[in-house]
């Protein structure tokens, strides 16, 4: 190699030395796969998740009848009639005006159908002191929040005239135009802001718009060609908006981390004084490398969520797995490209100020963080002291976990009571246990008016009411030509979801069969919202074990093959579950506890969302391990150039300390934006992931990981000879001396 030329072997390294030299056919690739997969994808459009196919269980079961039999279900709407101060009742002749105005309102908007009075269907309160009118919107159920308006408008003028009586509309379509006008763009407007975050802390760190941008370019592309794929593969497997916004998130964070670890060691190559190739050489089979294990690693653990039979959060392992795929393809393909295009160049658009005090820094610190090497220099001396405290610390931090009570949130908790359609919500099911969100038994007969039928579903009315499973009224629709009946049964409990659900395990397990039960081929599954609750519930407590276990194994092999170390899979996967276990903590602490539950704005939510445990586990076991590979692989790249293990520690921590701490600022900034919104679901999602990264770019790469590897030694390469066997993914680009470049730290030459 006396030309100075580098011969290296791996894929990253010789995917990023072919875009080098062949830089506009590999934009040009680049370019065009993007147009195609979105070209494509919108030609093929998304197929979105039906709700038939979301859960397993009576809930699937319920959901494929109906849709069998092709009935649309309406948006059902209810309006609560109560008097204000307990003295009129549902007899007094102010009253009954009232009902009366209201019935007349509603049906006068020519938007509704099937209006019932309380009086006739039999919906007035135990106390006397309130009624529901109940009326279904018109047309399809889904857009049924779009025409609700004149409806309100109605239900409005009435309450207007009758100030002695509370009138309130209630339902599937008004809440969904409350939610969408109050919380609607709530999201959308996260997204949006993610990114110029995103970009203000790239133009910090490096100091320069071109470079800046293309971190934030390369993951932009990356999400639009994964948009267009996730069109594709809908038609397999369908989707939801859930699984775009989660793809989103992650396509960010991990499309700016990858271009982000490869841009900074190229510059940093180059400021030691080495030519701009052998700069991207350097970066490819180092960095790259890291890119690709990282991504491997991030795609193994999204592929968890395809074991927990839940279609929607096969949708999000699904779309967060191909936009990690397609980012670091990006990372070590068109990156190279486009940074051996404009060389010098990448440089332009320096903010004066920041440039100069980089440099400054630069100057004094030959591209090491002070301020962790400050840091690396306590911990080394005293490493034992330092994993017992950092450790304890974590440990502490975790411990609330332990008491974790995860449910599904209801509507009070998930929204507080700031809306008003929430405190409605609280008076029905105080006035009505379990009749804003009923059990629907989905009855279906070869005959549905047969005697027998007849005579079961007599029989199941009066049994749900004397088994104290409800208090009625119990309603019953009839589909005489699909030969199927609707049972509506409000369940005892109302909101309390402990209760409720126990209302529902006496209807299945009692009720049912000791009255539908005794019709041959007769179905009645139970379904509901309190019943998909449970079911959801079920199903994702059966997945837990199974998706824990895939993401550890796998995670563990992965990096067993990568760094052929056992010391070092061990220690991954430990201080991995350490980073979960005091996000977990935290989570538990803030929402569940309240301690500064004010400072995040979640006084009252008592519990985390049932769904959150197990997607923050594979989200951060993920996301943590893009750190983790970078790090280890700058330590033993210098261990292998044949530094101390101790100096090798040092080395690595100190010169990946500013990638790191960028990245994870970004990753927490945009994280944290979820964490400002209404919904609590979203709250705990972002302030989980935030504190998470936080804390594993700090106390756990920055403390526990060079503080165990320094009580470890050289015990950190072991690995026992009966393994020798397994594929060797280490360095398969065979360290060798670069010749004629720079020297790196007292004459020591560079391997890669």
């Amino acid at each position: 190699m006396g030309n100075g030329e580098t011969r290296v072997r791996g894929i990253a390294a010789r995917a990023g030395g072919w875009s080098a030299r062949h830089r506009w056919a590999a934009v040009g690739i680049w370019v065009l796969f993007v147009v195609l997969a979105m070209g494509i994808g919108s030609a093929a459009g998304r197929v979105d998740l039906k709700d038939s196919d979301q859960l397993k269980g009576e809930t699937h079961t319920a959901a494929q009848i109906i849709d069998d039999a092709g009935i649309k279900e309406p948006a059902s709407e209810t309006v609560l009639i109560q008097a204000k101060d307990g003295r009129l009742k549902a007899t007094d002749a102010e009253f009954r005006a009232a009902v009366g105005a209201v019935v007349k309102a509603v049906d006068g908007t020519g938007k509704v159908s099937d209006v019932k009075s309380p009086y006739t269907a039999d919906t007035i309160s135990k106390d006397g002191r309130s009624a529901l009118v109940q009326f279904d919107m018109r047309g399809d159920s889904e857009t049924a929040g779009d025409r609700v308006e004149p409806v309100l408008k109605a239900v409005a003028g009435v309450q207007k005239d009758h100030e002695t009586l509370r009138i309130e509309e209630i339902g599937g379509a008004s809440m969904q135009k409350t939610f969408d006008d109050a919380f609607g763009d709530d999201f959308k407007q996260a997204e949006y802001s993610a990114v110029p975050v995103a970009l203000g802390i790239l133009l910090i760190a490096f100091g320069a718009l071109v470079a800046a941008l293309l971190p934030v370019a390369l993951a932009i592309t990356a999400i639009m060609a994964t948009m267009g794929l996730i069109g594709i593969v809908s038609h397999v497997q369908p989707m939801t908006d859930t699984a775009n916004s989660v793809m989103l998130l992650v396509g960010l964070a991990v499309g700016v981390d990858y271009c982000l670890f490869y841009l900074r060691r190229e510059r940093e190559e180059r400021a030691a004084g080495r030519d701009a190739q052998t700069a991207l050489r350097v970066a490819a089979a180092t960095s790259g490398r890291a890119i690709i294990v990282s991504g491997i690693t991030v795609c193994v653990a999204m592929a968890g969520m395809l074991l927990t039979g839940l279609a929607t959060f096969e949708g999000m392992g699904l779309a967060s797995l191909m936009v990690v795929a397609v980012a670091m393809v990006g990372s070590v393909t068109v990156l190279p490209a486009l940074l051996s295009l404009l060389g010098e160049r990448v440089e332009k658009g320096r903010v004066p100020f920041l440039r100069k005090a980089m440099e400054r820094r630069a100057a004094r610190t030959g591209g090491e963080s002070r301020f962790w090497g400050a840091v690396l220099r306590g911990v080394l001396a005293r490493p034992l002291v330092s994993v017992v405290v950092a450790a304890g610390a974590l440990l502490a931090v975790a411990a609330p976990a332990l008491g974790m009570k995860t449910q599904n949130l209801t509507l009070d908790q998930e929204f507080g009571d700031s809306l008003p359609i929430v405190q409605t919500y609280n008076r029905v099911n105080d006035a009505f246990p379990g009749g804003s969100e009923p059990a629907e038994v989905v009855v279906k007969a070869k005959d549905i008016n047969a005697p027998e039928v007849k005579s079961a579903l007599a029989d199941f009315k009066a049994r749900a009411i004397s088994s104290g499973a409800s208090r009625g009224p119990v309603q019953i629709t009839l589909h005489d030509a699909q030969n199927i009946a609707y049972v509506y049964v409000p369940l005892v409990g109302g909101s309390d979801l402990d209760k409720a659900g126990a209302s529902l395990e006496k209807l299945r397990d009692e009720v049912r069969p000791a009255t539908l039960g005794k019709v041959d081929g007769l179905q009645a599954p139970i379904t509901g919202q309190v019943a998909g609750s449970k079911d959801f519930n079920d199903q994702l407590g059966g997945a837990v074990v199974p998706v824990f276990a895939f993401v550890v194994v796998f995670a563990f092999a992965l990096m067993l093959l990568s760094f052929r170390s056992l010391t070092v899979a061990i220690t991954s996967i430990v201080l991995n579950l350490l980073s979960v276990g005091a996000a977990y903590g935290i989570l538990v602490a803030v929402f569940q506890h309240g301690w500064g539950a004010s400072l995040v704005g979640a006084e009252g939510v008592g519990a985390i969302i049932t769904w959150l445990p197990l997607f923050l586990f594979v989200i951060l076991f993920g996301l943590s391990m893009d750190y983790h590979v970078f790090v280890v692989s700058r330590i033993r790249e210098a261990r292998m150039r044949g530094r101390t293990t101790r100096d090798a520690i040092q080395h690595g921590v100190v010169t990946t300390a500013g990638v790191v701490t960028s990245a994870a600022v970004i990753m927490v900034a945009v994280f944290a934006i979820f964490g400002t919104l209404s919904m609590q679901s979203m709250k705990q999602m972002g302030v989980g992931l935030a504190a998470a990264v936080l804390i594993d770019a700090t106390i756990i790469r920055g403390v526990l990981l060079p503080a165990v590897m320094a009580l470890l030694g050289e015990r950190n390469w072991y690995l026992p000879k009966w393994l020798n066997r397994l594929p060797d993914l280490t360095h398969d680009e065979s360290p060798e001396v670069i010749a004629h470049s720079a020297p790196e730290h007292g004459g020591e030459r560079l391997t890669v």
